[in-house]
Parts: structure tokens; C-alpha cells; sequence
């Protein structure tokens, strides 16, 4: 699967959870948060199309996505996103 169908899956799955999706300018990569109640994922604007589908990953994996169908290869993108993540902060 190509980023940008994966980009476009993730999207969906976004819409799916009744997140909304920023794109912004600044000194972020991005990230989750809730703005009034609203679940909100924010991604800066200037990043690579591949970058900007791992902080979506990440995103949404932080938001929770244990009840919910997801393609296999598209977990498995999440899944590693979210590994690569975590050895990061390390």
C-alpha cells in the first residue's frame, strides 16, 4: 500500500472516530489533543506526506483503536509508527 492510500485510510479512520484533522504552521510535528471537547489531531503542514501519516498513526493508536476494524496492513503501519516512536524517545 502507497503512503498516500495509506494517508486516505487513515483519514477514514479519523472521520470513523469523529477526530478532526489540523494542519497548521509552527515549530511541531504534531500530535493528539482535545480543544472543547473536540478530538483533535494536529499536524504541521510543512512535513513529508510519509511524515505527516506517522503522526497520524501515532495519533490515532493514542486516541485508542482496540474496538474498532482496521485493515491489517494499515495496523500494521500504525503498529510500527508507533514502535519507531517509542525507541525515539528513548
Amino acid at each position: 500500500m502507497k503512503h498516500e492510500e495509506i494517508s486516505q485510510e487513515l483519514h477514514e479512520l479519523a472521520k470513523q472516530l469523529g477526530v478532526n484533522i489540523r494542519y497548521e504552521k509552527g515549530d511541531f510535528e504534531g500530535g493528539y489533543c482535545t480543544l472543547k471537547d473536540e478530538k483533535v489531531v494536529l499536524i504541521n503542514k510543512r512535513l513529508m506526506p510519509t511524515r505527516k501519516a506517522a503522526v497520524l498513526a501515532v495519533a490515532l493508536q493514542e486516541i485508542g483503536l482496540n474496538n474498532i476494524y482496521i485493515k491489517p496492513v494499515l495496523r500494521e503501519f500504525i503498529e510500527d509508527e508507533v514502535a519507531k516512536a517509542l525507541r525515539a524517545e528513548k
